[in-house]
């Protein structure tokens, strides 16, 4: 075995860090190395993203930057992975010759043998195994603080703009006892927070047990004693019940914090999405969250620039947005993507009207963002400590925000603080999406402050 060195990019999604996290284990196993390091790699794989035009302009470029360790380097063979892999695997082979193997997302429990072939062979392809079981035994090796924890793979939502059915395949629940398992074996490891995802969380079970079962899961994950915090993603807001605000309000674990992709708030617009909620539904949803959970806070996403989108369409979501005033909101424009139904429909929206629409939908956001972060001043919360940025300088997160897409709270210490340690935080400035803070010391005095 010649090709020991393994340097593993990951591009996209937590989704994806979770499937280079388990090529990595099953690599290992088997003898191999990972290395950082690119000039020593024997073999480079790169887990790719497919899901919108962007992601994969920066699949390509990373893919032909990495072809150049090939071409004047140790590197012996590139190997495509993910979502972009899945989906253009014969153009990318065909059209990129330092390509040497292809890995589809149902197929990584295969990367050794995939490997193991190229020695052999010109060209591997291994794809197209969607609908594969997750893989459960594989122990994950890269630890932090926190790490996320895949529920499901597959969707079976088909929204008439995303291709990740075609990609990943039909909604498939992992059993609670594998979920548990492998939260135990990360708690033991020393993480302190999990962050379960989905592509729809809230779908947890129905599959597998015939009826939601993502309250029970919770109550499970609440009892395992090393763990801190809970962090819910991606949960649709369609077959969202009591039971779920139920688990979320009374499990002290998991952090009252929700991510609710709405994507927009025009009823027509949201049938042309083949969504399964309207309107009525959402505001509804969010205001029985509010009442019930008062800490709770709510991060959407949405897509502007849907084909047909008119101008009174777009001005009731700017509206939405206003009177809703989500806590943390991303804005996307509507991506067009051969292969799923909506790159058929007519009266498609310009890129500069996209442009427009989103830029103007992110201001308001910044307005709440800093409206809300004000009305923190003073306040005190437990911070995951993340970082030390430079002497005494440290970088944290609330419960309030999720790991690099929402905002950080920076304080200073004259003391050594650990990294991955909960500390309490007085706030004593704030900008549109972060917070300055002071660390609360034993006796409640101010340790430092800005």
């Amino acid at each position: 075995m010649d090709t020991k060195n393994i340097a593993i990019i990951t591009l996209g999604c937590s989704k994806n860090e979770i499937d280079s996290d388990l090529m990595t284990s099953i690599l290992l196993n088997k003898g191999y190395y990972i290395t950082d390091e690119l000039n020593k790699a024997d073999v480079i794989v790169i887990n790719t993203c497919g899901f919108i035009n962007d992601a994969k302009e920066e699949s390509i470029e990373i893919i032909w930057e990495m072809c150049k360790y090939k071409e004047y380097g140790r590197c012996k063979y590139i190997v495509l992975a993910g979502c972009l892999a899945e989906r253009y695997w014969k153009e990318l082979m065909d059209e990129i010759k330092y390509v040497d193997g292809i890995i589809g997302t149902g197929n990584i429990k295969e990367i050794v043998n995939l490997i193991e072939e190229l020695e052999r062979k010109n060209k591997v392809i291994k794809v197209g195994n969607i609908n594969s079981e997750y893989v459960e035994k594989p122990k994950r090796r890269d630890f932090n603080h926190t790490a996320y924890v895949k529920i499901s793979e597959g969707c079976n939502n088909n929204c008439s703009y995303c291709i990740i059915p075609k990609l990943r395949g039909k909604y498939r629940s992992r059993k609670i006892e594998d979920i548990i398992s492998e939260v135990e074996y990360l708690a033991d490891e020393g993480v302190k927070e999990i962050i379960l995802i989905a592509q729809n969380t809230t779908d947890y079970g129905i599959d597998l047990y015939g009826e939601y079962k993502l309250p029970h899961l919770l109550e499970k994950l609440n009892k395992i004693k090393k763990i801190n915090w809970i962090r819910l993603l991606y949960m649709y807001p369609d077959n969202f019940n009591d039971n779920f605000i139920k688990a979320i309000k009374e499990n002290d674990k998991v952090v009252k914090y929700l991510d609710i992709p709405i994507q927009h708030m025009s009823d027509k617009v949201l049938k042309n999405m083949n969504r399964k909620t309207t309107k009525k539904d959402i505001t509804n949803l969010i205001s029985k969250l509010r009442n019930e959970i008062p800490e709770i806070v709510i991060r959407t996403t949405i897509i502007v620039g849907f084909p047909g989108e008119t101008l009174e369409q777009f001005n009731e979501l700017y509206q939405s947005v206003e009177e809703n005033k989500f806590d943390r909101l991303g804005v996307f424009t509507y991506s067009r993507e051969e292969g799923t139904s909506a790159y058929n429909f007519k009266d498609q929206i310009d890129e500069e009207t996209k442009k427009y629409r989103k830029d103007k939908i992110m201001e308001l956001q910044k307005e709440i963002s800093l409206k809300r972060n004000k009305e923190k001043l003073g306040k005190i919360y437990t911070v995951l400590v993340e970082e030390e940025i430079e002497s005494g300088t440290y970088i944290g997160r609330t419960y309030m925000d999720s790991p690099e897409i929402d905002g950080l709270v920076y304080f200073n210490s004259s003391d050594k603080v650990e990294i991955g340690s909960f500390i309490k935080v007085r706030i004593v400035d704030y900008l549109e999406y972060d917070l300055m803070g002071a660390i609360i010391g034993e006796s409640g005095q101010q340790d430092n402050t800005f």
